[in-house]
C-alpha cells in the first residue's frame, strides 16, 4: 500500500486471484487505481475452498477491471464467484520466440539416449511424442498411454517420453505396465530448464491431453513445442484450442478420448511433411500472436484504455 500511494501507478496487475488479487483490490479501491488480475490455473479452486476464499475472491472480482484468463474453463470456474464475463479477456501466458527456436544441435544424441533408456528394439526409428508437464490428473498424460495400447498405434514404432514428476507418476508407470506399453515409454523425470528446448526439438511432436476438471489455462508446453517448430496434438481444453489450430498447426481431439488422440498420432506419424508443416505453421502463428511481444501489445492496449478511464469499445 505505501509503495502504490508514493509511486501512484496507473494500474495495478496481480497474477493469481489469491492472495495477489485480493491485495491489489484492497490497495487498488483505497488508492481509486484500476485493477487487472489474471487468473493463470490453480487459484481458481483456491478461490472456491472455503467461505474466507470465497468472500476474498468475490471482493477482488468486483474490484477488477479487467480480467484475464488463458482458458475459457478458467474463466467459467471463476463466474460462480462473481465475476463479471464482460470484464474478462483470454489472453494466454505465452512464450519467447527467441528464447526457444527450431534447432537441430545434438538433438541426434538425445533420441538415441532415449532409446537406449528403454532398450528399443525396433528396426526403424521411432515417432517420438512428448509430454511435458506435472504428471497430476488434470494434465490427463494417462490418456496417451491408453493411445499407445490402441490399434491405432500398437503395431506402430512410436515411443512416448515423459518429462515431469507428481503425485499420479507411480499409478501411471503402474498403469503403462498394466497396459503393455512401457517398452515405449521413457519416464524422464524434470529437465533443467535451460535443456528443455532440445528435448522439445529432438522429439517429433508434443501431445497435451488435458482435462476439463478440474479447470486448467493452457500449458506453456504447447507454445514452448510451437517455438521449437513442432506440431501438438491436444485435447479441446485447458486453453489448447486457443493455441492449436485444427488441421494446420496440428490436430485436436475431445478429452479423453484415447482412440482420437491414437488416430490424429497416427496420421502424424505417417506422413513426415505434415509434421513439417504443422510445425512450421505453428512456429509463424506463436511468432505473429502468441509469444511475448502480440500478447504483450494486447496487454498494453487494455493498459491504456483503463489509465484514460474509457470504457471497453
Amino acid at each position: 500500500y505505501l509503495d502504490a500511494r508514493r509511486t501512484r501507478p496507473h494500474i495495478l496487475h496481480a497474477h493469481w486471484l489469491l492472495p495477489n488479487g485480493f491485495v491489489a483490490a484492497v490497495v487498488g479501491r483505497a488508492l481509486q487505481i484500476p485493477v487487472v488480475i489474471s487468473v493463470p490455473g490453480s487459484d481458481a479452486q483456491v478461490a472456491a475452498a472455503n467461505p474466507l476464499f470465497r468472500a476474498m475472491a468475490r471482493f477482488a472480482l468486483r474490484q477488477a477491471s479487467l480480467l484475464t484468463a488463458n482458458s475459457a474453463e478458467l474463466r467459467d470456474a471463476v463466474i460462480p464467484l462473481g465475476a463479471d464475463t464482460a470484464r474478462f479477456a483470454l489472453i494466454l501466458y505465452g512464450t519467447d520466440p527467441n528464447a526457444l527456436r527450431p534447432n537441430t544441435a545434438h538433438t541426434a544424441d538425445l533420441r538415441r539416449l532415449w532409446l537406449e533408456a528403454i532398450h528399443w528394439q525396433g528396426e526403424t526409428d521411432p515417432l517420438i511424442v512428448l509430454c511435458v508437464g506435472r504428471m497430476v490428473h488434470k494434465k490427463g498424460f494417462d490418456v496417451l498411454l491408453r493411445a499407445l495400447a490402441t490399434p491405432a498405434l500398437a503395431a506402430r514404432p512410436v515411443v512416448a517420453v515423459m518429462v515431469g514428476n507428481g503425485d499420479e507418476k507411480a499409478a501411471w508407470q503402474e498403469m503403462a505396465r498394466g497396459l503393455g506399453v512401457s517398452p515405449r515409454v521413457h519416464w524422464a523425470g524434470t529437465v533443467p530448464l535451460d535443456e528443455i528446448g532440445i528435448w522439445y526439438n529432438a522429439a517429433d511432436l508434443l501431445a497435451m491431453p488435458s482435462i476439463s476438471k478440474p479447470a486448467d489455462g493452457l500449458n506453456v508446453c504447447v507454445l514452448d513445442a510451437m517455438a521449437c517448430g513442432k506440431p501438438v496434438v491436444a485435447s479441446t481444453v485447458a486453453g489448447n484450442s486457443l493455441a492449436v489450430v485444427q488441421g494446420e498447426t496440428g490436430f485436436l481431439v475431445a478429452e479423453q478420448d484415447a482412440a482420437a488422440l491414437a488416430e490424429a498420432i497416427a496420421v502424424l506419424a505417417e506422413n513426415p511433411q505434415l509434421r513439417a508443416a504443422f510445425g512450421a505453421a505453428g512456429r509463424l502463428r506463436l511468432e505473429n500472436e502468441l509469444g511475448w511481444p502480440p500478447l504483450a501489445r494486447r496487454y498494453r492496449a487494455h493498459f491504456a484504455r483503463l489509465a484514460d478511464g474509457r470504457d471497453e469499445d
